[in-house]
């Protein structure tokens, strides 16, 4: 069909023509071309309304994408934010600096310059700089000293776990859900832990504190700094706390600030709610498609929003129990993950690329260094791992934990961070992890970087904490040796500028102790634990001859009644001698010339010592060593007595006072009575597992034997009856005591007499486990009043001892001797609270109190995977003891 011809004249219709070209396109413009949105736009086309807070929401969205991380002239700063106004300038002289920089290799001679809370200079500073602080500047002579960074600790529970214990003060854990990323670890904040300062006193100066690994996401971290405040609150500990932190909306002008949460998988969230790991990683997935679809709207809005199109907007989608599960899919959180085993730790990678998220570290990480490849598949490159030095098997998980992790993992590539997990492990002693896995083989940069730089980094504090240099803040620690030599102490601290300890005590050590200790070759070892997935061959292997002769001995000690005396000691190294041993016994020591030519060695085992010792082999005391496997495994271990003062003890057993033998529970070829053998302790003194009043008769045996039917297996069947006395057995204390009275001077029945009749006639000893001086004030008095009435010896024994150098002189004059448990003793629980600190806080250590004061004293264990570091616990005595002579 043609089109009807116009009514209107050639020149209007060419204008009708034009106004609807115009009109289409406005349409076009207005409808399928969105308008382009200028911050510099100060005059625009807006065809929707605009609410009234739409400058803040604009606001708001352009900073979701902006990249957590300092502001580009942080290191500008004059002052810190964390500056307390009055602090004197400083000036530390002569001193030996780790700075952290280039990868933990750079030691710079000279000085350095502290003032508003910040590093001023480093190195050698001209006179210039000096003369503006001359009035009022405060200078401490280092005098070669090595000085490094604070230590910063990755993985802590101090305030949230605080110490003493206390039912109504743990707040690290929360029972009402697997997942709950809006809890924050600060709501639970101790500031009356008294840590603090033990802390302080092993050098840490800042440390992240974690919630617990009970909950799939147990919530919020946040980093603090170990000084008291004026202030006194747990908001003026934080170090660089999110804008967030009380939900108040980001400085637009300034880049956001890390974030940090807590994630756990594996055996703990599932035993808190019964849940498998299937459960878990559901819960997982659930909580982070929850997340991320939150963003994908926030997203979607601020698409719009910038775009102009408020019409039907409606509010900025959010949920403040989300929120902080949203910014970890936005990048802008530093995930610590509590992982063990290689199926978590595969499974957390997956959840990392699915939900598209980076992860800071895994924490424990047994399996980690058996998994190298798996943790370059993490998205947004490989997590740090954050490890303990030789904490280990104390569950499945960790059953194949290797000392030799850390340098595993450093040579593939992998960051590795040491950690105390406080108060599991004290703090205190963080540095001694690093100094335990440089021992092992970790490269000695790396060691002291785990504990300073490369934890400062891996927190995202890399730009304030962690090193010595211009610009960041002024956390130093000056230490009376090489921070890796055993027993390194502050002597002194310095956090934001402010020195932490106050008369410190030093104990003078050897120059050589300055010096880098040298460590054996284990490359060996290294190498099978990967071969044999952390379960090489560790049984000691059988002699095939009887005689064993060991070469270039510098020193041997033998026992002697109650003390251990030297018995040879080569004057040069030119002059080492020899050791022979048959049969298991030395009966040969001195030159070559003494001893190669009395005897037939055409069957012999040669040692090289290469300038090592023989002495007596250690003996393990305090923990449940030869009784147990895996701790948490009910299945592997001998189990817990019967207690008669909680419930009945079964007649078939022989009633109340039947006894129990810890031989009869014996387990031989335990991986750590192994561990233990192949570092010097030969033997172990078990009683049986108990958690309260009633334990039973001790064991002396064997920790290299494979069963009890080996000769000398079972050194001795019977060595003493254990009891423990403590606030944590109910009923009373009181209770506990009137019991132990009885037992002693009451009728004498059943099993249970037999034995404590041995102890009333003084045939065998009681070993008591008791922490407060309380309590060893009590068993004491009933010591004595045992001897006026059988007008016989008791013997006695401690073990624990937290208090008990409060009463030195007098377990002295009682002949009491203590087995400290832990040697360095911590404030665990309120009966354990008045523990003497040693140096730098003490002159004494509780140790040497009570050696001083005539005390026979032991060294105890308080786990059975720490057998192996009693040769350390020992050392450490010696290192830290003024009163012991140390030798170049």
């Amino acid at each position: 069909m043609e089109k009807a011809p116009s009514p209107l004249p050639p020149s209007r219709q060419r204008m009708s023509k034009l106004t609807t070209f115009c009109g289409l396109s406005l349409l076009f413009f207005l409808f399928v071309v969105p308008p382009r949105y200028s911050d510099d736009l100060s005059l625009r086309l807006t065809w929707d309304s605009e609410p009234a807070d739409a400058a803040a929401t604009l606001s708001r969205c352009r900073a979701l994408k902006a990249q957590a991380g300092p502001p580009d002239d942080f290191h500008k700063r004059s002052e810190s934010d964390r500056f307390v106004p009055g602090t004197k300038p400083l000036l530390i002289k002569r001193a030996k600096i780790w700075t952290g920089r280039s990868n933990g290799t750079e030691v710079v001679h000279g000085d350095i310059l502290l003032d508003k809370g910040i590093i001023k200079s480093v190195g050698h500073l001209n006179a210039a700089i000096l003369k503006a602080y001359e009035t009022n500047l405060v200078i401490v002579d280092a005098k070669g000293a090595w000085v490094t960074p604070g230590i910063v600790d990755i993985h802590s529970h101090l305030g949230d776990a605080p110490s003493p214990a206390l039912d109504g003060a743990e707040d690290d854990n929360s029972p009402n859900g697997t997942i709950q990323p809006w809890l924050r670890s600060l709501d639970g904040l101790n500031t009356h832990d008294i840590s603090y300062q033990l802390s302080i006193t092993g050098g840490v100066t800042t440390s992240l504190i974690l919630p617990g690994s009970g909950n799939a996401i147990g919530g919020q971290a946040f980093v603090i700094k170990l000084r008291s405040t004026d202030e006194r609150t747990p908001t003026s500990m934080l170090l660089e706390p999110p804008y967030t932190i009380n939900t108040s909306l980001p400085n637009p002008n300034l880049p956001p600030r890390w974030r940090h949460m807590k994630h756990a998988c594996g055996e703990n969230p599932g035993g808190e709610y019964k849940d498998t790991r299937m459960d878990t990683n559901w819960a997982f997935r659930e909580a982070y498609k929850k997340a991320s679809d939150i963003k994908e709207k926030q997203d979607e809005y601020c698409s719009l929003a910038m775009a102009g199109k408020w019409k039907g907007l409606g509010e900025y989608p959010e949920d403040i129990q989300w929120e902080a599960l949203v910014d970890v899919v936005r990048g802008r959180v530093k995930i610590n993950v509590h992982c063990y085993e290689a199926v978590d730790l595969d499974a957390m990678v997956r959840l990392s690329n699915e939900f598209q998220f980076p992860i800071a570290a895994f924490h424990h990480a047994s399996e980690a260094y058996l998994v190298p490849e798996l943790l370059n598949r993490t998205y947004g490159g490989p997590p740090a791992i954050a490890l303990f030095a030789t904490n280990s098997r104390y569950k499945r998980e960790a059953y194949r934990s290797s000392e030799f992790a850390p340098r595993i993992l450093a040579q593939n590539g992998i960051k590795v961070l040491l950690k105390s997990d406080h108060p599991i492990s004290n703090s205190r002693y963080l540095l001694y992890e690093a100094q335990q896995a440089f021992y092992y083989g970790f490269p000695q940069n790396l060691a002291i970087a785990s504990v300073t730089s490369n934890a400062a980094e891996v927190m995202g504090m890399g730009h304030r904490v962690g090193y010595i240099q211009e610009g960041w803040d002024a956390d130093l620690v000056i230490w009376d040796s090489h921070p890796l030599a055993l027993g390194a102490t502050p002597s002194q601290v310095f956090i934001d500028g402010i020195a932490q300890l106050q008369d410190a005590y030093v104990v003078q050590k050897p120059r050589n102790y300055q010096e880098l200790p040298k460590v054996p070759n284990f490359d060996k070892q290294a190498q099978e634990a990967v071969e044999y997935e952390g379960l090489p061959p560790i049984a000691p292997k059988k002699a095939t001859c009887d005689t064993t002769v060991f070469t270039n001995v510098k020193s041997i000690y033998k026992p002697n009644s109650n003390t251990v005396e030297m018995q040879f000691s080569a004057a040069t190294l030119a002059e080492l001698g020899v050791a022979v041993a048959q049969n298991g016994t030395l009966v040969c020591s001195g030159t070559h010339t003494d001893c190669l030519s009395s005897f037939d060695y055409t069957c012999a085992t040669f040692v090289d010592l290469e300038g090592g010792s023989i002495a007596p082999g250690l003996v393990s005391f305090g923990s449940p060593l030869g009784l147990h496997h895996i701790e948490a495994e009910d299945s592997t271990n001998d189990g817990d007595v019967f207690d008669p003062l909680l419930k009945p003890t079964p007649k078939i057993l022989g009633g109340d006072t039947a006894i129990v033998r810890a031989a009869d529970g014996l387990l031989f070829g335990t991986r750590d009575a192994y561990l233990a053998y192949r570092v010097g302790v030969t033997s172990g003194i078990t009683a049986p597992t108990h958690k309260n009043f009633y334990s039973g008769l001790g064991v002396s045996f064997s920790l290299g034997a494979a069963h009890k039917l080996e000769a000398g297996a079972v050194i001795q069947e019977v060595t003493a009856v254990h009891v423990s006395v403590r606030h944590f057995s109910k009923p009373s204390v009181s209770t506990q005591i009137a019991t132990l009275r009885r037992l002693l001077l009451g009728p004498q029945e059943g099993a249970s007499g037999y034995w404590f009749q041995k102890v009333v006639e003084g045939e065998i000893p009681l070993v008591v486990e008791a922490h407060s001086a309380n309590i060893i004030t009590t068993l004491i008095i009933l010591k004595r009043e045992v001897e006026v009435r059988t007008r016989r010896p008791m013997k006695m024994t401690i073990t624990g001892g937290a208090e008990a150098h409060l009463l030195a002189r007098e377990l002295a004059l009682a002949d009491v001797g203590v087995i400290l448990n832990p040697a360095r003793p911590f404030p665990y629980a309120w009966e354990d609270a008045r523990i003497l600190p040693g140096p730098p806080i003490s002159k004494d250590s509780a140790i040497m109190k009570l050696i001083s004061n005539g005390v026979t004293v032991g060294v105890g264990c308080e786990e059975i995977w720490s057998a192996r570091n009693l040769p350390f616990d020992v050392a450490w005595v010696g290192v830290l003891s003024p009163k012991i002579e140390l030798k170049d």
